[in-house]
């Protein structure tokens, strides 16, 4: 692949395999998120753009339609079109969340206001959608705006799932599918389709996409509990804003009648003290919730890679392969 993969890793390989496109990114998202007459849009925006974000979905993107013998310009729109969609589900998550810190800076929402961000996250959608319609293919437009929709629509399953100890698993991944993986999808299968990949392609691209998604949502839901300062997670966030995420659900699904006292003050009522966490921590190890999690995300790593498994023999393939198991490096 003409590529140190020594040093580099999965996705280091890949921006390197994919330099020039991504400049073209950047530069594309430092020209779109300017405004002439709201200076406080591109401030915002950079804040957030600027952080360090490994530009995972936007390479999809260029990946996918690479992969699939693409040779235009349009996926370097399509690519900046899911980060601004990215970035404007980050502003609004950090608003709605209250956060303080993202990637080890403070959130927009508190360095500004949380009108700020509510409205700059609008904007990029608005920009998302004027990038989207660019290169005039009618299911690509399809794909990306019904992706649009399912994350807003997962977010909002996720709020009216907070607190509430009946939440299953399956709504658990309806939540997932929605607020994190109608992105990934949306990225791959978007990609293959600009570049009229056949349907075997597309869907199979589609499918890799869904299960990377989940799986990364699935290892972050595992770090909040497992983590530490090294993963960039601030442990115990889902806890203390009572999300109702996989490692919760499972220790609450084998609670005793004692247990559920404890789940019901502390994510029901909220009233939370000192200790809960550990608390909460050793009931998640006595019924193994944190190691069935860690192996439904590997479950989920191995059906991405699966997923690819049918495609032509590629270097972008096999570092879209090794995308799946460093999404899970973390946990293993």
């Amino acid at each position: 692949m003409g590529l140190d993969t020594a040093v580099k890793k999965p996705h280091e390989q890949l921006a390197a395999f994919l330099a020039d496109d991504l400049a073209a990114v950047d530069a594309m998202i430092r020209d779109r998120m300017a405004s002439r007459h709201a200076p406080r849009i591109p401030q915002v925006t950079a804040h957030l753009i600027e952080a360090g974000g490994k530009r995972l979905r936007p390479m999809l993107v260029l990946a996918t339609a690479r992969l699939c013998g693409y040779d235009g310009d349009d996926h370097v729109k399509l690519a900046t079109t899911v980060e601004f969609i990215h970035t404007a589900t980050l502003l609004h998550d950090d608003v709605v969340d209250e956060s303080g810190q993202r990637r080890g800076r403070p959130t927009a929402n508190l360095l500004w206001d949380n009108k700020s961000s509510v409205l700059v996250g609008d904007y990029l959608f608005a920009r998302a959608f004027q990038l989207m319609v660019a290169p005039g293919d009618m299911r690509v437009l399809e794909i990306l705006s019904n992706a649009s929709a399912t994350i807003a629509e997962g977010e909002v399953l996720q709020l009216t799932t907070a607190q509430d100890l009946s939440t299953t698993e399956d709504t658990y991944l309806t939540v997932v599918r929605g607020k994190t993986a109608a992105l990934f999808s949306a990225a791959t299968e978007s990609g293959a389709v600009l570049a009229k990949a056949d349907e075997d392609m597309a869907k199979a691209l589609f499918e890799y996409g869904d299960a990377l998604g989940i799986c990364f949502q699935i290892v972050d839901d595992l770090l909040d509990y497992w983590g530490s300062a090294a993963t960039g997670k601030n442990v115990g966030d889902d806890f203390r804003e009572r999300k109702m995420s996989l490692p919760l659900i499972k220790a609450v699904a084998h609670a005793d009648t004692d247990e559920m006292i404890f789940w019901k003050r502390t994510i029901e009522k909220g009233d939370q003290r000192d200790g809960d966490l550990d608390a909460a921590l050793a009931l998640m190890a006595k019924h193994g919730a944190l190691d069935a999690t860690r192996a439904e995300a590997l479950v989920w790593a191995d059906t991405a890679k699966q997923a690819l498994s049918t495609l032509p023999d590629h270097p972008i393939r096999a570092m879209l392969h090794d995308i799946a198991d460093y999404v899970v490096a973390r946990i293993t």
